[in-house]
């Protein structure tokens, strides 16, 4: 054929996750541990809010922006939990999911040849979109010290370059689960401050915590209002939302307006009847996240408890997020093992090469599942391991 695809678009190397997964969706029974979301249902109030809405006559177009009313719902949101004051009319953005939050996050804050450096391993999504913007992302792994996942300033430091114009970075982290501390936080905004960079924050695990707290700290809680940082949020996790595609971001209002005003060449805006739903989870989920929280702890105290009997397995604890990260020792081919994994025994978990730098090596299980798949998953892992 003469005609072909663009070369830029061909440059873009397909998710492995959704390789594997692909190939786990042509079987039968797999225990599906590969994708980052619970199997557990959407909240019935939040269908039932969806419902009405619908009814009620929400299914035009919004604002580019999104609803006025979620907007400001988002902004109640974060006055209550992390004691920070928003414009909604001017500094949140209503988006179809938090991968469209990154999506126009990142276009306006990089032009084709910049660099980005990204905190690794991590959900391979931004890296993607860098690159689909003609930018180069530059993967920095972060070092394991001892049991908990750090950052390396003086990494950062060197790996600048001219062209820098962007910090990416996850808490907590998919798919390390480590959290940022205050102090770590603080850090990454001095960095990005005094090296006048955008710093974007992937915050979507922000209520999945493990430390009692009803949240981990936002970066906003640091920052003034010129501040050039960017928060990308969504609904999907915390209230098992994921096929909902509903997100956010907050941002300094020159970014945010421009941010808008893309949304009409992306998406045009966010479906009305779900931006609704999302007001419901704003106001009435914290009792089932609360209890999406237990089950997770449990769930992943049981699995380290099972991969820590198993032989030249390794893994500090999560802080956050709800997944688990272990090396295993002599794997250099994560995908061909993960894969060798789902032929021969149907359990679906994720190659760690998917997640860049740092990754290869490892592989990550995510374990918002029913403990009895959890099960099962274990005793089948620890049989192809020691078979």
């Amino acid at each position: 054929m003469s005609v072909a695809v663009s070369g830029s678009a061909a440059a873009i190397p397909y998710s492995r996750i959704r390789e594997l997964a692909e190939l786990a969706m042509t079987m039968d029974n797999v225990l599906k541990l590969y994708f980052g979301e619970s199997n557990l249902p959407t909240p019935e109030f939040l269908k039932r809010a969806a419902d009405k809405a619908m009814r009620d006559g929400f299914t035009y177009y919004t604002p580019n922006a999104g609803l006025v009313s979620t907007r400001r719902a988002l902004a109640d949101y974060y006055q209550r939990l992390h004691g920070v004051a928003l414009q909604p009319e001017s500094e949140i953005i209503v988006t179809n999911s938090g991968v469209q939050a990154l999506h126009v996050a990142i276009r306006c804050t990089i032009d084709p040849g910049d660099d980005a450096l990204v905190l690794t391993p991590a959900w391979p999504n931004a890296c993607a979109i860098l690159k689909m913007y003609g930018a180069r992302p530059v993967e920095l792994a972060q070092p394991l010290n001892g049991n908990r996942y750090t950052i390396d300033i003086g990494q950062l430091e060197a790996a600048l370059t001219p062209k820098t114009k962007l910090l990416v970075y996850t808490s907590p982290s998919n798919p390390l689960g480590w959290v940022a501390t205050e102090e770590e936080q603080k850090a990454l905004l001095e960095f990005a401050r005094k090296h006048g960079l955008w710093l974007l924050a992937d915050e979507v695990y922000e209520r999945l915590v493990y430390s009692g707290a009803e949240t981990v700290p936002s970066i906003l809680r640091f920052c003034t209002r010129e501040d050039a940082v960017i928060v990308a949020q969504s609904f999907s996790k915390a209230w098992c939302m994921t096929g909902w595609r509903l997100g956010w971001m907050v941002a300094r209002k020159d970014l945010a307006k421009r941010a808008g005003e893309l949304n009409e060449f992306v998406i045009s805006c966010a479906p009305s009847f779900v931006q609704r739903a999302g007001e419901a989870a704003l106001a009435w989920g914290d009792p089932p996240v609360r209890e999406l929280v237990t089950m997770l702890r449990g769930n992943r105290d049981y699995c380290i408890g099972e991969l820590r009997k198993m032989k030249g397995v390794s893994l500090p604890e999560p802080e956050g997020a709800f997944y688990l990260f272990p090396q295993i020792e002599g794997l250099t081919d994560s995908f061909a093992f993960c894969k060798k994994l789902l032929m021969e025994t149907g359990v679906g978990i994720a190659p760690g090469v998917a997640f860049g730098a740092g990754g290869e090596g490892r592989v990550r299980l995510c374990y918002a599942v029913e403990r009895p798949i959890l099960e099962q998953a274990m005793e089948r892992l620890g049989g192809f391991l020691h078979g």
